[in-house]
């Protein structure tokens, strides 16, 4: 089972091998391949009833006697493939991320993880993937991205997501299955409501370090006395929100 996520704005367009190869003129494709036996043999081929891409033949054990390859050097590899479930956990209060990603500061990446890094760079329209794990009844508080959108898919649990814009906020609720979509720049927070630990797969569509900024961090980033006329409070008051350890 594979969880695939595609970077357009459009509606996706895929070509596939067999269709490629029925959509070309016989002659054609005997003259490009240059099989034995020349366009008869081409005219061997029958296109199937069903997708073949999703569904295999029935009789795959006769068709395939031999489907062993090796491995590829990790340098080519790692540019395609990432270990997210051994990858590092980054945990906040309330849940765990695990991060398949770029970054500008490659420090504390292992070679695998750099090359992956770098890969991932190069591709202006790549994706940042993630993990994310909320506890149960925990919170991944209000934040938004700068510069991605960001889709998600419950793998398991339930909870609880909500899109916060000026003068409208919209609550929602999520399970097994379910997709979740945040266009960039749009505030949004997710909760666990669940006995058991909320656990989504993460997309984000952006070819560059993902920036978040985060509730707790623009709060604190705000003058108290900035914050004492917009919300007529005393300045003091500010000083009961508690900053987060560093």
């Amino acid at each position: 089972m594979f969880l695939l996520f595609f970077t357009t704005h459009e509606e996706l367009q895929t070509l596939d091998v067999d269709d490629a190869f029925f959509s070309t003129p016989e002659d054609i494709a005997a003259r490009a391949l240059k099989p034995q036996g020349g366009v008869n043999f081409i005219r061997t081929f029958k296109k199937q009833a069903e997708d073949q891409a999703v569904n295999l033949p029935s009789n795959l054990d006769e068709l395939v006697q031999n489907a062993t390859y090796v491995q590829s050097p990790d340098n080519l590899v790692w540019q395609y493939f990432y270990d997210l479930k051994g990858s590092a956990e980054y945990p906040f209060p309330g849940g765990i991320f695990q991060w398949a990603r770029y970054r500008i500061n490659g420090t504390g990446l292992n070679e695998t993880e750099k090359i992956f890094s770098e890969a991932l760079n190069k591709h202006e329209n790549t994706l940042t993937l993630a993990t994310l794990r909320i506890f149960s009844n925990g919170l991944g508080q209000p934040h938004f991205h700068f510069n991605a959108n960001e889709m998600g898919y419950v793998i398991s649990g339930c909870g609880q997501a909500g899109v916060i814009l000026s003068g409208v906020t919209s609550h929602f609720n999520i399970g097994i299955g379910d997709v979740i979509f945040f266009p960039v720049g749009t505030q949004h927070y997710i909760k666990s409501v669940c006995d058991e630990d909320l656990l989504l797969i993460l997309a984000y569509s952006t070819g560059n370090q993902l920036e978040t900024l985060r509730m707790n961090d623009y709060f604190h980033g705000t003058a108290d006395h900035i914050l004492a006329q917009l919300f007529f409070k005393e300045q003091a008051e500010f000083k009961k929100f508690p900053k987060a350890a560093k």
